[in-house]
């Protein structure tokens, strides 16, 4: 695996360029894209932040990691790149990302299914993750980035 150190969230499916306010590849919002580079560390860590918080969650409501080490070995082994300070949640993500076709079983990465998913075949888990990890994004910029309950509205005063 490239030792090399994974510097943007981009995924290579970038959706901004045409119109999405939320990127369906990396989740970033769009001015996160745009000025990714002329973020400092602290706004770059931020936004790391967010994207780890969100997947997680919706990882964990879908899997177990039951052997975090077996799991960062397996990705190892496999030359499959993973931001190693995030949640081995995310660590899933990616094996099932990249994996999801060729996955015989998840159980010998340190991972197991949990029961309400097991009848779904790695590729529809991976897609059902994927479309609600874009959601909660997506909900996320809705409520904090783009709050239109608190722009001021004409009728509220009249």
């Amino acid at each position: 695996m490239s030792n090399q150190r994974i510097q943007t969230p981009c995924v290579g499916l970038c959706s901004t360029v045409y119109g999405d306010l939320v990127c369906r590849g990396c989740k970033r919002f769009h001015q996160e894209v745009v000025n990714w580079n002329a973020y400092r560390d602290e706004e770059k860590r931020a936004v790391w932040r967010r994207l780890e918080t969100l997947l997680a969650q919706v990882m964990a409501a879908k899997v177990d990691v039951f052997d975090a080490d077996l799991l960062r070995r397996q990705l190892e082994s496999r030359q499959i790149r993973f931001v190693a300070e995030q949640s081995p949640y995310c660590w899933a993500y990616q094996l099932i990302a990249r994996g999801s076709r060729v996955i015989q079983q998840i159980e010998a990465y340190g991972v197991v299914v949990l029961p309400e998913f097991r009848q779904w075949s790695l590729p529809q888990l991976r897609d059902a993750i994927d479309r609600e990890f874009f959601l909660l994004s997506e909900a996320h910029y809705e409520r904090y980035m783009a709050p239109r309950f608190l722009a001021p509205r004409a009728d509220r005063f009249a």
